[in-house]
Order: structure tokens, then C-alpha cells, then sequence
């Protein structure tokens, strides 16, 4: 006995796929981002990666709006820098309390909806692809509802909490597009890796009720997002240091495409997204002094919305975060321009 109401039998991602297909120029689109993508990661591009926006999802037309004030900037900056917009729809909360994102809420203020929220997840999507030409990031919180999107994204995350996961590491070696797996909370970097090595390897599982045989994702890289110590003081890892000490652990494994992602705001930032233009400075200048880590350093998560900060769930402020604090839409402009200065 389960104690559980089962409300009902939520659609395959087969059947959401075929009630909203997508288009040959969007397969395209996809398809132009994941190339470059993997041109990046695998060292064939020396463009680097800038994984940027809101924090959460939370709100259709604001979140497209913002990613279209991306496309000009895109266009200055493409010849240094691919930009992969944040469609973040599922949000992992320490407690178990507050907005867990697009797919259980598409109403944040309203009562949890699965499936309108498995729609409504797919259409923002769907409509970042067809009208701004982007294919996006998204956070794997759930490794079953990753079919769902499975078409249309152009990078996953796997996030501090998830990568100890066994299915989080088995199901992201079956992903096509390149995967990022967070350090833990604690900052230990040997989970990270650890979880690197089992996704780039084939695996045995059961996904969704099927036997199947994944091929292995040699995209598979490193993000560093900070830790928590045992009193909850937040503490960066994107020094100097700690990235020698990365390559030094790449070194050591049988690691193919060895690649790192600086997140940076979370535990790295104290989640005060105003140190995000610092932090990323500093890593570039850590690049130009090692060319070790010019290569390993892939490229940057920033959180950036229209507004700066947060609000509470209920503020109703158009294009400002009701989850974790962002930068804002001039702030975060600068931020990209700045970064293809210093490239």
C-alpha cells in the first residue's frame, strides 16, 4: 500500500510529442546549436559557452522576451561567444516547500497541475526555438521527464543535490547533448567527477518502464557552482587553484574532453548575482594566465533576468525572479559584451 492519491495517467512523451511536433527548421535550429556546442566541448572551437537566465521559468511571455533581447547580442558577440538561453522549469527546493517550477505549476500563484504543466513546459520551448532560433538549457531535476524535451534542448545541468544520483548518472550517459554535472553541495570534487566518468561510460537500466543500453555522453563536463560548509557559509571554488587542481584531476582519469562550466552565482556568489561580472572576470584573467585553463575552461552560468533581484512568489513584477535573486537585463548586457572584450 502506497500513500498516495493517484490523480491520473499523465501522457507518454511520445503521445506529448506528437500533440505538439516540432518543425523541420526547428530540428535544424537544434540541431546548428548542438554542433556548435560539441565543437566547443570537445576543444574543435575555442568559442566559449555563456548558459544564461532567469533562475526559474516562471512566466511564458517574459521569459521569451527575454530571450529575444539575447539575439542582438548574439550577433556581436558570435564570433567568441554561443549563447544558451535558461528555461529552467523544474526547481529543486531544499525543504520540499515553495515554487518547484513551470512543470508542477504553470500557474505559480495556482494549485499544482502535472499535466498542463508538462505542456506548458514543452510549448515555452517550443516557441524559444521557433522564434528566436535558440535551443535551450534546462535542469534535469526529474531523469524520466527529460523525454518530454529530449528534442528541443540544446544543453542539460544536473544540479548539486542530484549528481550523487544513480539514475541522474545513467540517464544523462543516454543524452545527446552535452551534460554538466554540478560539484555537491560540499564542494567534494571527487563526486563530481565520479559522476563525469559513469555518464561519459554505456550503461544497463531501466528508463521508463524499458530495458535499455545507453551509448555513453563524451560531452559529459564539470560544472563548479561553490559549496556549503557544515554551518551553511557559502564558499566559491572558481579561483586560480581550484582550477589547476580540476585539470590536475582530469589528468589523472581517463576523462574524455576534459571541460568546466564556472557558475557564476549560487554558493560561488553567496547568491548575490551582482558578483557574477566580478567572478567571471576573475576566471578569464585565470585563463589568460594558464593556458591549461584557457582550455579547460568551456565558458559561464550566470543568472539574469529583465528586473535585478527577486520578489515573493506573488510580487508581480513582469521579468523579475520569484526564485533565487538575478541580474538584471542592462547589467547582464554589459556582462556578455564585457566578456567578449576579454576574450
Amino acid at each position: 500500500m502506497m500513500n498516495m492519491n493517484f490523480k491520473r495517467k499523465l501522457p507518454i512523451p511520445m503521445e506529448t510529442k506528437e500533440m505538439y511536433p516540432v518543425t523541420r527548421e526547428m530540428e535544424e535550429a537544434v540541431e546548428r546549436c548542438l554542433t556548435e556546442l560539441k565543437a566547443i566541448f570537445s576543444g574543435k572551437s575555442d568559442k566559449m559557452a555563456l548558459i544564461i537566465g532567469p533562475c526559474s521559468a516562471d512566466n511564458e511571455d517574459s521569459v521569451i522576451d527575454y530571450i529575444t533581447r539575447l539575439i542582438p547580442v548574439q550577433e556581436k558577440v558570435r564570433d567568441k561567444i554561443l549563447i544558451v538561453p535558461r528555461i529552467y522549469t523544474n526547481k529543486p527546493r531544499t525543504t520540499g516547500d515553495g515554487y518547484k517550477g513551470l512543470v508542477h505549476q504553470p500557474n505559480p500563484t495556482g494549485e499544482p497541475d502535472l499535466f498542463k504543466g508538462i505542456i506548458a513546459t514543452r510549448e515555452l520551448h517550443m516557441r524559444a526555438v521557433k522564434e528566436t532560433g535558440f535551443a535551450c538549457a534546462d535542469e534535469m531535476l526529474y531523469p524520466e521527464n527529460h523525454k518530454y524535451l529530449d528534442d528541443l534542448l540544446g544543453y542539460v545541468a544536473v544540479g548539486a543535490r542530484s549528481v550523487e544520483d544513480q539514475q541522474h548518472r545513467l540517464t544523462a550517459s543516454a543524452i545527446e547533448c552535452p551534460v554538466g554535472m554540478k560539484n555537491p553541495t560540499s564542494g567534494d570534487l571527487s563526486v563530481m567527477m565520479n559522476a563525469i566518468l559513469a555518464a561519459q561510460h554505456q550503461h544497463d537500466f531501466i528508463y521508463r518502464g524499458w530495458e535499455g543500453r545507453s551509448g555513453g555522453n563524451p560531452y559529459a563536463h564539470a560544472i563548479l557552482r561553490g559549496y556549503v560548509d557544515n554551518t551553511g557559509a557559502s564558499f566559491p571554488n572558481y579561483h586560480y587553484e581550484t582550477l589547476v587542481h580540476l585539470a590536475d584531476l582530469f589528468a589523472k582519469r581517463e576523462v574524455r574532453n576534459p571541460a568546466v562550466i564556472v557558475d557564476c552565482n549560487h554558493a560561488n556568489s553567496g547568491k548575490n548575482p551582482f558578483e557574477q561580472p566580478r567572478i567571471m572576470k576573475e576566471v578569464l584573467h585565470s585563463c589568460r594566465l594558464n593556458p591549461e585553463l584557457r582550455r579547460l575552461v568551456k565558458g559561464f552560468m550566470v543568472e539574469s533576468y529583465i528586473e535585478d533581484g527577486n520578489q515573493p512568489l506573488d510580487g508581480g513584477v513582469y521579468g523579475k525572479s520569484i526564485t533565487d535573486a538575478c541580474l538584471g537585463w542592462e547589467k547582464s548586457e554589459r556582462l556578455i559584451l564585457d566578456m567578449a572584450d576579454a576574450l
